[in-house]
Formats: structure tokens, sequence, C-alpha cells
């Protein structure tokens, strides 16, 4: 077996202790800063991690992209801005030169629409960068049908 490296929150509470475990120092930070926003706790900061990978989170939030967050199941219109507000200056120190740039805005039509169809946020993200790449004058209709037969494989 090989080794496996973790990097460990610790949250401390009245009634317990609990752990969160992080593949990389750069998702533990972003939860940390999660955390600090009033109304989210560990939990929903791990689901907005579980939602989006860490450079989506932060391109959002350097964006100001309420919708994008509001994708992540548990994040409303009110929790996404407050987010937004407490956060965006603040993710500066964990933007990096090679993260990757979040959907452009006419690709969020598509997203937006895997989304109301029930497929998670990063799936869909990823899935419409990769059909949009590969087909880039195809209209709205057939981008949503090679997305829909690209997600139907998994």
């Amino acid at each position: 077996m090989d080794p496996v490296e973790l990097y460990v929150h610790t949250h401390v509470r009245d009634d317990a202790i609990v752990l969160f475990g992080f593949r990389t120092e750069r998702e533990k930070q972003l939860f940390e800063l999660l955390i600090t926003v009033s109304g989210v706790g560990p939990r929903l900061a791990q689901t907005v991690l579980s939602g989006l990978s860490p450079d989506d989170v932060v391109a959002a939030l350097a964006a100001g992209d309420v919708r994008r967050l509001q994708g992540i199941p548990g994040i409303g219109k009110k929790t996404a801005e407050r987010l937004m507000i407490d956060l965006r200056d603040r993710v500066g120190d964990l933007v990096t030169e090679e993260m990757p740039s979040a959907a452009p805005p006419a690709d969020g039509d598509l997203v937006s629409a895997l989304l109301g169809l029930g497929y998670k946020a990063a799936a869909a993200e990823r899935c419409v960068q990769q059909v949009t790449r590969e087909n880039p004058e195809a209209a709205f209709a057939d981008l949503l049908r090679l997305a829909l037969k690209q997600l139907s494989r998994f």
C-alpha cells in the first residue's frame, strides 16, 4: 500500500470533537474560510467542497457568481450572498495562476439546465466545458443533447 497524506481540521464543540480530513492543504484552508461565515458550519462547508472543486469555489467567490454557489445543495440565495460578501476579499490568497476560470456566462444556462435536471454542479460544469470545447459553434439544444448523452454514460 502507498502512504496517504491527509490534512486534518479538528472541530471542537461542547459535546463532541470532530475531525475533517482533506487531500490538500488548499482544501483545508478553504474549508476553514467557509466555516468562518455566519450560518455555515462544518457540514455545510463539507457539502460546498463536495459540490464544487476548491478551484471552482474560489473562482465563483472571486467572480461574484452567486448562481453557481446556489447550485450546491443546501446553499440558498441568502447563504450564497453571505458567502460572497464575507469571502470575496479573503479568497485572494487561494487564487492561483493555473486555476481554471469559471464557466463562461453563455455556458451558465447550459449548466443551469443540467442542475435543474438533477445533475451535480461539478459534473455538470465539467461536462459543459468539455462539450463546448469540442463543439464551439453548436446551438444550445445540440449542446444540451450532447451533455445529456455524455452524462448518461456514468
